[in-house]
């Protein structure tokens, strides 16, 4: 099958970026996943993946996901 017509799973999307289902599952719902490329499956999310190879993942965990999306801090604590 050819990557165009290819899709992955939450499954395919996890064992690429090393981390678990319910890390994929976690990052779409909060939108640090790119959206899929397929969703006429309800709850089977599809990505191409070209979409999944291009993504910069912010981090390993969950910690790390959220300390790269705080607003920096106030140069004005005095």
């Amino acid at each position: 099958m050819a990557d165009d017509q290819q899709r992955w799973g939450y499954a395919e999307v996890d064992a690429y970026l090393g981390i678990s289902v319910g890390a994929a599952w976690s990052r779409t719902s909060r939108g640090t996943l790119p959206a899929p490329d397929d969703e006429s499956i309800p709850d089977r999310p599809r990505w191409r993946p070209a979409t999944v190879r291009n993504l910069k993942p912010l981090g390993q965990g969950y910690w790390s996901d959220l300390l790269a999306n705080r607003p920096a801090p106030s140069e004005a604590t005095v």
